[in-house]
């Protein structure tokens, strides 16, 4: 039987205006699928958020207000299509591979409620599998020093990064961190599936957890400690939706 990071996988990325899951917009989005021997497709979105790109945001990403509200479609048409792209993959029994999934899932989730669109979730119910590859580092290397972000996982499985903090270059880095992880590290590559999203689950609460406990013990973080989220892939909505 194949293993699954030998198949084909759904990267997903987004770049936002900010990192509030609940206030926060889509600014850039890629679903790539890629991988299982066949050519990468990727599908590449800009859209007009509707408020303000802060500076530092567009630092980030290079995306301006200005050039978002030129050249961006409206978020709404672009938030459908990315969860009818998403919805696809996971009908086609893809995992989708997203670093951080629960920022991006979740980003993706109140842009959905906000527009009228329908939720990736509520569209895929039990089928959608995700594998996130900052989890999955946390879990085989938990005391490696230094960073955890994007590029730093790249350097550590020695992965191409063509142009970070762009949504389809860290698509495609993401699969390709996942497909190393999974290579090297035994457990992670012959776990079936369903049985990886579901230790992830746990992984993450217990990664959480710790980065939580961690806060509460360093003077002058302790207050951070209360906005760690143990929920993983995807936040639950609040009564009332996103506004």
């Amino acid at each position: 039987m194949t293993a699954w990071y030998e198949g084909r996988l759904a990267g997903f990325d987004l770049e936002t205006t900010g990192v509030d899951v609940e206030q926060d917009r889509i600014v850039t989005a890629c679903v790539v699928q890629c991988g299982g021997g066949h050519p990468t497709q990727s599908f590449n979105w800009l859209a007009d958020p509707g408020i303000e790109i802060p500076e530092g945001a567009a630092k980030v990403h290079g995306i301006t207000t200005e050039r978002a509200r030129a050249e961006g479609r409206p978020a709404a048409e672009v938030v459908e299509q990315v969860v009818a792209g998403l919805a696809e993959s996971v009908v086609a029994g893809l995992p989708v591979v997203a670093m951080n999934a629960s920022f991006d899932l979740t980003i993706l989730d109140r842009e959905a409620r906000r527009h009228g669109v329908q939720p990736l979730t509520d569209m895929v119910g039990g089928d959608l599998r995700v594998v996130d590859p900052r989890v999955l580092d946390k879990k085989v290397d938990p005391y490696r020093r230094g960073g955890r972000k994007l590029e730093d996982l790249c350097r550590t499985y020695d992965v191409r990064l063509d142009g970070a903090h762009s949504a389809d270059a860290d698509a495609i880095a993401a699969c390709r961190v996942a497909w190393r992880i999974a290579a090297t590290k035994a457990p992670i590559g012959r776990a079936a599936l369903d049985e990886l999203h579901t230790q992830q689950i746990e992984w993450a609460r217990q990664q959480a957890e710790s980065l939580a406990d961690y806060f509460r013990r360093t003077p002058g973080k302790e207050s951070w400690a209360d906005g760690v989220r143990t929920e993983w892939p995807l936040i639950p909505a609040q009564r009332g939706g996103a506004a």
